[in-house]
């Protein structure tokens, strides 16, 4: 990439982390362009897709999630595992406010641009509960589908602000129901 055209790649990049921290996913392509103070056409050269941009923005956050599983799936008993993966999931959505959604729709799409990051997340995910179902500490009756489906679900919730508050809670509340002995609330 020419010098050029690399340090307005690194601008758009920057411009739309400040674009998505204000608006969310929702933020307008055309909105992140006008800041940056480049076309249209500069930005969808670089991105020519919405899923490309936030895959070049989210890429090395999910890279680390996926990485933060994998020392979890060292380090901690399964359950533990399990449980701070939860929360680990929860401050990630909380951060980029509408990547769940994008993530939802993603990660059975092979031709999108944020297939990849979404199928190694679902693979994480998947490991983790695997593990704690061999461990005998989570119900067997759920599958890695399952579970990032209720990632899902719960990540979307936390997105809305009366639910954004009550996000660790909440999830402690979907950790016990897949963990057979996790303590009640009143129990912690």
């Amino acid at each position: 990439m020419r010098a050029d055209a690399k340090k307005n790649y690194d601008h758009i990049l920057t411009v739309a982390r400040e674009a998505v921290t204000e608006h969310g996913t929702d933020a307008s392509m055309r909105d992140i362009a006008r800041r940056a103070e480049v076309g249209l056409a500069t930005l969808l050269r670089h991105f020519p897709t919405r899923e490309a941009l936030f895959e070049a923005l989210l890429c090395t956050h999910l890279d680390a999630l996926t990485q933060t599983a994998d020392a979890l799936e060292m380090s901690d008993s399964p359950d533990q595992a399990l449980a701070s993966w939860f929360r680990e999931w929860m401050a990630f959505a909380q951060r980029y406010r509408g990547v769940v959604t994008l993530m939802a729709s993603a990660h059975t799409n092979p031709d999108s641009a944020l297939y990849a990051s979404c199928a190694a997340v679902h693979a994480a995910s998947a490991r983790l509960l695997l593990s704690a179902q061999a461990n005998g500490s989570a119900r067997t009756d759920m599958t890695g589908d399952d579970l990032f489906g209720l990632m899902a679900a719960l990540g979307w919730l936390v997105d809305l602000p009366s639910f954004a508050p009550r996000a660790g809670h909440l999830s402690h509340l979907v950790t016990g129901a897949i963990l057979k002995d996790w303590p009640s609330n009143e129990e912690k």
